[in-house]
């Protein structure tokens, strides 16, 4: 699977705060990589209709079973409700056991500034 680049499913207003996400995944096996793409399709079309989704991107590495996700959000509200419903939720309870490293960046930044560049993303997962 090729890297998926930033979709805006939502147009946040001009110089508004927003919530970003970012997350690093790292699978035990290239089977649990396998498992991982299989399923990012459901969670990408979840991610292009939720409400409150100011943007998305997705960098896969399955050789290496690393997968990293950048999102922008209108509120932690709207990222809690996105992570606990649709594909999302039965996606990473399964894939929980797969993973052999998860680490997760929460931070707000201007809507003037999306698309979230991944050097923040990874600089701030490290």
């Amino acid at each position: 699977m090729p890297d998926l680049p930033w979709i805006v499913p939502n147009t946040p207003p001009r110089d508004t705060e927003v919530h970003v996400f970012a997350s690093r995944f790292e699978t035990r096996s290239l089977w649990g990589a396998l498992r991982f793409l299989t399923r990012t399709p459901a969670v990408w079309r979840q991610i292009g209709r939720a409400p409150g989704a100011y943007g998305a991107s997705l960098k896969a590495q399955p050789l290496r079973r690393t997968f990293w996700t950048l999102s922008a959000w209108e509120s932690a509200d709207a990222l809690k409700a996105f992570a606990d419903s649709g594909a999302h939720r039965p996606t990473a309870r399964g894939l929980a056991s797969q993973m052999r490293d998860a680490r997760f960046a929460i931070w707000r930044a201007s809507s003037d500034r999306l698309p979230v560049h991944w050097e923040e993303a990874e600089r701030r997962l490290t």
